[in-house]
């Protein structure tokens, strides 16, 4: 399992090369075919032990959420747009690596000493913070991050206590490392076309055009997902719980999954003992949103593991929950046939 290196790596969305050689370097030995498309997708394929084999899509997407350098001012600040889903909240203070260099960077706020009556109740806008990267000058900040360039959170992996572990870019390299150790392991009686995409944070655009490329009869996309089981003030259940086992999505913003494939997955967890749970509906999206649209249509569905904190620049995750993810996936898989996917009438 290689967590640490897909989350230490720097993908944002667009720019996703590094991650993508990390998941080349993993993945060569373990299938029949590799390639990378026009689009930057990593597509594997492995080839299935059973004479009728259906065409299975398992896709992990590699991009991560952060921003891109649009603008400077005078004294050498960047000015900065987020690419993807970011809480401006978070920002203040944090560390960033700028640009292909990864030259350090921080966004700063007005010290505290200096603050006038109401403004530290203020909530900063993208568009109010500036990255300082010690430029003293436009000129010089252009030369070390230029227009379009992007930052990443200078996040390193950590172990913390036995089972947890934190680090940055879980949505969705928790994904990527589970798509990795279903291909390290045996070869399924069905055709495995794994796609590890580009572009899922603005807009699920790598998965839509590796689903029209592969033609699916089926697809599980894998994830990192909410976890927000911290202490509420209101009384509220959790979108997912950390230790409770993969979180299985029943709907969210992007798509309904498949009630056949929900079945084999919950049926096969409850055989085993595998614990399980699912995701509170409604929220959030998935590359299944794209690739349960594509040509005819493709059964789709969505298991993750749960996460606290995406789209931050640590988020946390239990060893426990990836394994059995890996588990729930892989034997569950182990089960699918073309019955499986039988349409009642």
């Amino acid at each position: 399992m290689n967590l640490k290196e897909l989350s230490e790596a720097v993908g944002i969305s667009g720019d996703e090369g590094a991650v993508r050689a990390v998941v080349l370097d993993a993945v060569r030995a373990h299938a029949d075919d590799v390639r990378v498309d026009t689009m930057g997708n990593v597509l594997a394929f492995k080839r299935g032990t059973g004479r009728d084999r259906l065409r299975v899509m398992l896709a992990a997407h590699m991009d991560e959420i952060g921003l891109m350098v649009l603008g400077y001012d005078a004294d050498g600040f960047l000015k900065v747009q987020a690419v993807g889903g970011i809480d401006p909240r978070l920002l203040p203070g944090t560390l960033f690596l700028v640009g292909p260099e990864r030259v350090p960077g921080v966004i700063g706020l007005k010290p505290v000493h200096l603050l006038e009556e109401g403004e530290d109740e203020k909530v900063l806008q993208i568009e109010d913070l500036v990255v300082d990267i010690g430029a003293k000058s436009k000129d010089e900040a252009k030369k070390l991050a230029p227009l379009g360039a992007y930052a990443a959170f200078a996040t390193q992996f950590r172990q913390m206590g036995p089972d947890t572990v934190s680090g940055k870019a879980f949505d969705d390299r928790a994904g990527c490392a589970v798509l990795v150790e279903l291909l390290r392991g045996e070869r399924f009686r069905f055709d495995l076309h794994a796609a590890f995409t580009v572009q899922e944070e603005v807009g699920l655009r790598g998965a839509e055009v590796a689903a029209y490329a592969i033609e699916p009869d089926c697809a599980f996309a894998l994830e990192g997902t909410v976890a927000d089981d911290v202490p509420k003030e209101k009384d509220a259940s959790p979108t997912t719980q950390l230790g409770k086992g993969p979180a299985i999505t029943v709907m969210d913003h992007s798509f309904i999954s498949d009630r056949r494939l929900l079945r084999l997955l919950t049926s096969t967890a409850e055989e085993l003992s595998i614990p399980y749970q699912f995701k509170q509906p409604g929220i959030g999206g998935t590359d299944a949103g794209a690739i349960h649209r594509s040509r005819a249509g493709v059964p789709s569905v969505t298991v993750a593991v749960p996460c606290r904190y995406i789209h931050s620049p640590v988020a946390l995750l239990s060893l426990k929950d990836f394994d059995n993810t890996v588990r729930l996936m892989r034997e569950s898989l182990a089960r699918l046939t073309r019955r499986t996917l039988k349409v009642s009438e």
